[in-house]
């Protein structure tokens, strides 16, 4: 049986650039440099038919750890949850009190770059607190 090596989590969007970058900063992700032979990504997009331009782009983690994210135009707008969504995990091993206040942190900070929330989940005895947000085309994903 083979071992899977890497993973990529690909978003359907209408903006893969803005929705990128959205990312980057949620994540502390970096736009990889552009392939040999280019000195931007504007300059590979501009040798791309026009219907291709701009219709894709992606973010990787520095490190290397954390699996790459490639964003693709899709000509139809998003209409029903997210079947999987990414939880961003800015409140691991703590609880009650100091949880929500890493959670309320991490959310005051998005907003400023486009994310809205949605609601907060508050532990119920099985699981810990989270706070469902939106990024700025409306995927949910949550701060656990």
């Amino acid at each position: 049986m083979a071992t899977v090596r890497q993973v990529q989590i690909t978003f359907d969007c209408a903006e893969p650039e803005r929705v990128a970058r959205f990312w980057c900063e949620v994540l502390g992700y970096v736009v990889p440099p552009p392939p040999e032979g280019f000195t931007s990504w504007e300059e590979v997009d501009r040798t791309l038919p026009p219907e291709r331009q701009g219709a894709a782009f992606a973010c990787v983690d520095p490190s290397g750890v954390g699996p790459r994210l490639f964003f693709q135009r899709v000509p139809e707008g998003k209409v029903v949850k997210n079947r999987v969504h990414l939880d961003v995990r800015v409140g691991t091993g703590l609880v009650g009190e100091e949880r929500l206040a890493a959670l309320e942190a991490e959310c005051a900070r998005l907003i400023p770059l486009g994310a809205a929330r949605v609601r907060l989940l508050r532990a119920d005895g099985e699981n810990e607190s989270c706070l469902v947000m939106q990024d700025v085309e409306g995927n949910e994903f949550c701060l656990d």
